[in-house]
């Protein structure tokens, strides 16, 4: 007797499995529109620098203020501040760019535990998938400023590394603040991932570590001094394909 490959519409277990992939495929527009959204609400936010840290620092923590501060000349020398948008560095960020000259933008993400949104954003754009968040991170930063963080600060990271070192992306600066927090990670990305071939020795000049907020800054300028902000015809053709 054959078995029959495919179950009987009437079976229940069939049922459900075409519910949820009836569900699964409506959620592409909802994912679309978060992408459309995102784009025209940060169209116009251009020169912008994009900065992540830990949800989790209080506001009497010293990366709390150093993260205000950078923000804060970040904003008044013309730069739009981009943060997750939520509580701790997130928070600094904001607060530094929204008492500057420039916007404050949140990038809100909802999670089950830990993200609120914080009062200091100008612009406030909600997402409820990690992916389309992190292309609006790339998509419109002329750099990456990172504070101390967990999981999702070295997710950012490593996010920004890839697509720049891949050419995925344009080469903007990605600057890690508060040198003794990443001095153990960038010594095993020198003595095991150069070391052992993963990646080559020239990738480690894609980060810059940098702990004074106005040497931040500068190091941004510099940078674009020779070619200015606005990215090149190819450079925006690469950034359809994030």
């Amino acid at each position: 007797m054959l078995k029959e490959k495919l179950p009987l519409p009437a079976d229940p277990e069939l049922a459900a499995h075409a519910g949820y992939n009836a569900r699964e495929s409506w959620r592409m527009f909802e994912i679309m529109s978060e992408f459309v959204s995102a784009t025209e609400r940060l169209g116009e936010i251009r020169p912008a620098v994009s900065m992540f840290g830990s949800a989790r620092t209080p506001a009497d923590h010293p990366y709390y203020g150093l993260t205000e501060r950078i923000a804060r000349q970040l904003s008044d020398a013309g730069f739009s501040v981009i943060s997750g948008g939520g509580p701790g560095i997130m928070e600094a960020a904001n607060k530094g760019a929204y008492f500057g000259k420039s916007p404050s933008v949140g990038l809100n993400i909802q999670l089950p535990h830990e993200q609120h949104d914080n009062p200091y954003q100008d612009i406030s754009q909600s997402f409820t998938h990690f992916f389309a968040r992190k292309v609006m991170f790339v998509k419109f930063a002329s750099a990456y400023v990172v504070m101390p963080g967990g999981f999702g600060t070295m997710d950012e990271l490593m996010e920004a590394l890839t697509l720049v070192q891949t050419g995925k992306t344009r080469k903007i600066p990605i600057i890690l603040v508060r040198k003794p927090f990443w001095n153990g990670l960038l010594d095993w990305f020198k003595s095991t991932l150069v070391d052992e071939g993963m990646i080559n020795a020239e990738d480690m000049d894609l980060i810059k570590v940098i702990d004074q907020p106005e040497d931040v800054v500068c190091a941004i300028f510099d940078h674009y001094e020779k070619r200015g902000f606005e990215p090149s015809a190819r450079e925006r053709e690469i950034q359809l394909y994030l």
